[in-house]
């Protein structure tokens, strides 16, 4: 830790209060994917207060924005994220299931911290270059409907990520650790059938089912999973059955789907097959189909250069220090859902003599909290799930970090996240990641090797060429 990075850190820790202030807010507005109109409005005003030239609406996105300081080249990006889910209303520390909204939405993936820690980091870096004046620019960039809508992968066919030197990230987690691997391509897309209404009984010559178009059309994906990559994922939820009557010849009905692959310009081919099928299905029934675009992402591209240089600086902060309340708070919302005993980490799944050493940290810990670094993990590694970071990682080097801000095994997308988004566990995680993304971007803007190093991963990385999962003529929406 250098002396200027050392005070860059001290900044942060003089804004923990701010941090923690914005990442409540943030938690208690629990906007959706796309209605984030609140949690953007308050980051934009927070960082135009705190010096940075705030730009809204980026990418024709309304809760999408961009916040830079300084002049010049490096150009780090940060990655904030600030969309809520559904279903998941928790008051927080609460060691029980308890809503504040019934049926209302929650940070069930702990996005309030995750946007909160972007903004600490954004604030460590600016104090950097406030303090030395050394050339270098920070770009702390609002990226809304993570979860459904994919506003980085909208950003990435518009080029913006292009303009950056690196990217960084973090998510909360249940693991301190320095992240690598890739991910799955995803791509969403609803289909709209519409038929002709009909007596089922007394005049069913005369109806056209758009029930069973969506029927059919599923039979047809089934087949055609035997002649799919092993690797490509297909799933559907039928949205609209079309009414409970069955008597009546339904007249509408639509199903969303998700394809994935671990390759994007795989899932754009697979799609093209089940768009077929839908139109295949409409022709059967005599109806027509209407397709909706939801969003779409790439995979992950690990950059192995830059993971190193988050590590260094993650071994030189440490972890968060949690007081002997908060590991019990933690401990008791362990027992509130199984696996709490699993090995945690990228690498445990993957490598069997990394997964013992990472055990025999848990065992040493003690406690549900991991309150330690996993060990860096730099081999082979794959998340079945999708993120449109995968979309900024092919247009620029990025990487990302996860701190613990909940108990280990803690079930994604949980009441138990959202209990945790609102105590000190997640507050000193936000804040902890914001030092640690601060610090690594302050080593690219001094280093000028680190980042060629980086370049130089990412050209061959990405030598095939990024394929875009977004149409040009569509828009961010969410699906009905």
């Amino acid at each position: 830790m250098t002396t200027e990075k050392q005070a860059a850190i001290a900044a942060i820790e003089e804004k923990a209060e701010l941090v923690a202030r914005v990442a409540d807010q943030i938690w208690s507005f629990a906007e959706l994917s796309l209605q984030e109109e609140q949690s953007a409005d308050l980051y934009c005003q927070v960082l135009e207060q705190e010096g940075f030239t705030v730009e809204r609406g980026i990418s024709n996105i309304p809760t999408a924005f961009s916040a830079s300081y300084g002049s010049g080249r490096p150009i780090i990006g940060l990655l904030a994220e600030y969309d809520a889910l559904s279903g998941l209303s928790q008051k927080g520390g609460s060691l029980e299931r308890q809503e504040l909204v019934p049926g209302g939405c929650g940070h069930g993936c702990g996005h309030n911290l995750l946007g909160a820690g972007a903004l600490a980091a954004a604030l460590g870096v600016k104090a950097y270059l406030e303090a030395t004046g050394a050339p270098g620019t920070v770009v702390l960039f609002g990226c809304p409907g993570e979860e459904g809508g994919a506003a980085k992968a909208f950003m990435a066919r518009d080029g913006v990520w292009y303009g950056l030197d690196a990217a960084l990230t973090w998510h909360p987690n249940d693991a301190n650790e320095v992240l690598t691997g890739s991910s799955n391509a995803c791509i969403q897309t609803q289909y709209h059938f519409t038929g002709v209404a009909a007596h089922a009984a007394g005049d069913p010559d005369r109806g056209r089912s758009a029930l069973d178009a969506v029927e059919l059309m599923n039979v047809g994906v089934q087949f055609l999973r035997e002649h799919m990559s092993d690797r490509a994922r297909v799933h559907y939820a039928i949205t609209d059955a079309g009414g409970r009557s069955p008597n009546v010849v339904q007249p509408r009905a639509s199903v969303l789907y998700m394809v994935r692959s671990d390759k994007v310009a795989e899932a754009v081919e697979l799609q093209a097959r089940v768009d077929d099928i839908a139109r295949g299905a409409a022709l059967m029934t005599g109806t027509s189909v209407e397709k909706k675009f939801i969003d779409g992402l790439a995979e992950t591209v690990p950059n192995h250069a830059l993971e190193r240089v988050l590590y260094r600086n993650f071994e030189a902060l440490g972890v968060p220090a949690h007081t002997a309340e908060e590991l019990d708070f933690a401990d008791g919302l362990a027992e509130t859902y199984p696996g709490s005993d699993r090995v945690p980490g990228v690498g445990s799944d993957r490598d069997a003599d990394y997964a013992e050493r990472v055990r025999a940290l848990r065992e040493a810990a003690g406690r549900a909290m991991n309150d330690f670094l996993l060990p860096l993990y730099q081999g082979d590694a794959f998340e079945p799930g999708s993120t449109d970071v995968g979309d900024v990682s092919w247009q620029c080097p990025t990487a990302q970090i996860h701190v613990a801000t909940w108990p280990n095994g803690c079930p994604g997308h949980s009441w138990q996240n959202v209990s945790c988004g609102a105590t000190e566990l997640g507050h000193k995680g936000a804040v902890h990641a914001g030092k640690v993304l601060a610090a690594a971007a302050i080593d690219l803007l001094t280093t000028p090797a680190l980042l060629e190093e980086a370049r130089a991963e990412f050209r061959r990385r990405t030598a095939a060429g990024y394929t875009c999962p977004i149409p040009a003529d569509a828009v961010p929406t969410i699906a009905d």
